[in-house]
């Protein structure tokens, strides 16, 4: 019984209000930026878009290796596209009143 009341004053002193926090999100780059299709070769990317502006080396089992460009990174395993991704851009934070 004693425990019972114990918990019950530990649940009731605990705070009952909370903080609603919002955190604004940038944006995924521009939509209408062309990527590199998945599937193509890595010399069907230099051809479109040019040599990146890093290279990184090959990582991993299977080896996946990725280019940056300046607006978007283009992610390979054995010289073909797997995924392109739009670099984040940051948009201005709202303001609150």
């Amino acid at each position: 019984m004693l425990r019972a009341a114990l918990l019950l004053g530990l649940v009731l002193a605990l705070p009952t209000s909370a903080e609603t926090l919002e955190v604004p999100l940038g944006q995924q780059g521009d939509a209408t930026l062309p990527l590199p299709l998945r599937g193509q070769t890595q010399d069907a990317v230099l051809k479109r878009f040019g040599p990146p502006n890093e290279q990184r080396p090959a990582i991993g089992n299977p080896p996946i290796s990725r280019w940056d460009y300046r607006e978007f990174s283009v992610y390979f395993e054995s010289g073909r596209v797997i995924d392109s991704v739009r670099h984040h851009q940051p948009r201005a934070p709202r303001e609150y009143k």
